[in-house]
Formats: C-alpha cells, sequence, structure tokens
C-alpha cells in the first residue's frame, strides 16, 4: 500500500515545478514504460503497477511496487489509468546543437502539449535526433507530452533556448520556414542539412524568428481548410525533406 506522503510526491509530478525540482517526470501505460524499459532502463527510479502488469512485465528497470487499480488512480495523471505508472529521471539536456551535416527541427511556441509530443514522435520516425524549442514551448517532461511521445523522448535531445539568438549564431545553413506562402515543398528536393521551423498552433512563426529565414516553403493546398495542425505539417514536410 502507498503511503500518503508517497502519493502526494507522485502527484506532485504532474507540475513542472516539481519535475524540474526532482529532476525526473511520470510515464504511464504499459506501451510507452515498456519502450522505457529497453531504451533506458537505469533511468526508470521508481516502478507502480497493478498485478496483471507485474506478472509479465518486461526485463530491466527497478522492481515493481503492486499496488491495486484504486491506488494507480490516486496517482495517475490519465482520464483513465493504465496499469502502470513510472518515475524516470530527466535526460541530459545538449549543450548546443550544432546544425552543420544535420537537418534540426525549430519549434517556435509550440504550446499545445499534444502537439509537441506528436511532433517529437515525427522527429524520431525521420531521424531527427535534435529539436530546439523557444523558452515558451509546453514543457518537454508534461505527462501530456510524454504520452504523445510513445517513448521517442528518450531518442530526440530537446533544448530550450532564445530561439531568435540561436538562429542569429547558426550562420551559414538554410533556415526553412514552414508558411502559408512559399516554394512547394515537393520542389525542395531532400535536405541533409539546416533547421526546419515550426510556428505556433494559431499564430505561427513570430516576426522576430521569421526575420531569420533564409527559405519559406509550403505544402499546396487543394480544399478550403484554412491551416494544418503543427504536427501534421511537420510530418508531410519532412516526408518531403528527408533523404
Amino acid at each position: 500500500m502507498l503511503t500518503k506522503l508517497k502519493i502526494k510526491y507522485i502527484q506532485s509530478l504532474g507540475h513542472k515545478k516539481f519535475r524540474d525540482e526532482e529532476g525526473v517526470f511520470i510515464a504511464e501505460g504499459p506501451k510507452l514504460v515498456g519502450e522505457l524499459l529497453l531504451a533506458c532502463p537505469d533511468r526508470i527510479t521508481e516502478l507502480y503497477a497493478v498485478p496483471e502488469w507485474s506478472s509479465r512485465r518486461p526485463a530491466g528497470g527497478p522492481d515493481a511496487v503492486t499496488i491495486q487499480p484504486q491506488e494507480l488512480e490516486r496517482i495517475s495523471q490519465l482520464a483513465t489509468p493504465n496499469q502502470v505508472l513510472a518515475v524516470v529521471k530527466q535526460f541530459e539536456t545538449p549543450d548546443a546543437v550544432p546544425v552543420r551535416g544535420q537537418l534540426v527541427l525549430a519549434l517556435d511556441t509550440i504550446q499545445d502539449p499534444g502537439n509537441l509530443g506528436t511532433i517529437i514522435r515525427i522527429a524520431d520516425w525521420f531521424g531527427i535526433s535534435r529539436i530546439i524549442c523557444s523558452r515558451d514551448c509546453a514543457d518537454c517532461y508534461n505527462p501530456k507530452v510524454v504520452q504523445s511521445t510513445m517513448g521517442s523522448i528518450s531518442r530526440v535531445g530537446i533544448l530550450y533556448t532564445d530561439l531568435e539568438k540561436w538562429l542569429a549564431e547558426e550562420g551559414q545553413p538554410v533556415i526553412y520556414a514552414a508558411a502559408l506562402e512559399g516554394q512547394a515543398v515537393s520542389a525542395t528536393g531532400k535536405i541533409k542539412e539546416g533547421v526546419l521551423v515550426i510556428g505556433n498552433e494559431s499564430k505561427g512563426i513570430s516576426p522576430a524568428v521569421f526575420e531569420k529565414v533564409t527559405q519559406r516553403i509550403t505544402i499546396p493546398r487543394i480544399g478550403q481548410a484554412e491551416s494544418l495542425n503543427a504536427a501534421v505539417a511537420t510530418g508531410i514536410l519532412l516526408s518531403h525533406m528527408r533523404g
């Protein structure tokens, strides 16, 4: 049985302040926790699971504390708790993200946790190993972000910084921007080096960041939709740009 103190501690990790103070985050569900146990078992510090999961758990990581479904409900951040919850050490933040020889994603004020998590997962799918986030993007360790990455958070390095300043310091690489007006992405060819900037869900790329862009690209619109979801647009662009 979980103590009141332990329940309070795990519940507190739903808030960024406490996650950062402790240097950990929460991951939930058999699929996500299974991915993390495979990718980075040494980073999992605590496991709490119902008997069903404990009896057939993957190898690696710490021993699981077996709890009842009603206890899992009390510590879960999900609307429908799902068998297992892990407390995981946060990943090391890259000191720098060199662009030379690779394509890097830069996110300008992506604030929806589901969008950010999905973009991290898409980046992983297309072999993007680094993402630069403006400081006002959603926290990558928000439980909804972590859930949406489905384990990709363990393979994609994420750096929060002053995006405008970072782009200005990069110098030579081409900086591509997803915009409504620009060259069709199908005409850009495969990109091996550069930065792809994705803007805010409703406002797009901020003017200060847009000034640093050297090439505008767009997904040609055929129908009447006003815009595309940021994560969907990222997937379409990368499907054309990755070699």
